[in-house]
């Protein structure tokens, strides 16, 4: 069974891949709001969550869908 240190940094590196990722990144959020990613977050009661650029508050990575070129 993994310690909880070995936990704790597997999450920690699985957010940093997410924000290497995501930042940066155009998207369009499933209630039509765009922009580009400015951080991620790991909220405890929600999970994996993303701000864009020009809007406040933070939303789901589940809502949020990448711009096509």
């Amino acid at each position: 069974m993994p310690s909880a240190t070995d936990q704790a940094t597997k999450i920690l590196r699985e957010l940093e891949r997410a924000e290497d990722e995501l930042v940066g990144k155009a998207v369009v959020l499933t209630d039509g709001k765009a922009g580009t990613v400015e951080s991620v977050i790991l909220d405890n009661a929600h999970g994996l969550r993303v701000t864009i650029a020009g809007h406040d508050g933070a939303w789901p990575v589940s809502t949020i869908k990448f711009r096509e070129r």
